[in-house]
């Protein structure tokens, strides 16, 4: 592996591992449909304002989610709309696993 690839690799694992869990999943899904500010994601998620303004600070850093002030509220977005089609990707991966499970018992 060159040293060009080492780096492509090991930012994208950056940017996987930031994915990485449920509730920040589940912050990307919502911020999808809308911005929201901590508040809004706190409720929604059922954790405290920490927790959820720390998921937002690994989707932050990972270059995902951007933010924006709005008087004395922050409101989060994502930075690219397109890892959408990636956790589309994901979906046709669990279906295709399913499929094939079910069609070993078929």
């Amino acid at each position: 592996m060159t040293k060009e690839e080492e780096i492509r690799s090991r930012t994208r694992a950056a940017i996987l591992k930031a994915l990485g869990h449920p509730t920040r999943m589940f912050i990307i899904e919502k911020l999808h449909e809308k911005p929201h500010c901590v508040c809004e994601l706190t409720e929604m998620i059922g954790a405290d304002t920490s927790t959820v303004s720390k998921h937002l600070s690994v989707l932050k850093n990972a270059g995902l989610v951007v933010d924006s002030k709005e008087g004395t509220m922050v409101r989060y977005s994502l930075a690219c709309t397109c890892i959408m089609e990636f956790i589309g990707c994901i979906e046709n991966v669990i279906r295709n696993n399913l499929q094939r499970q079910l069609d070993y018992f078929t």
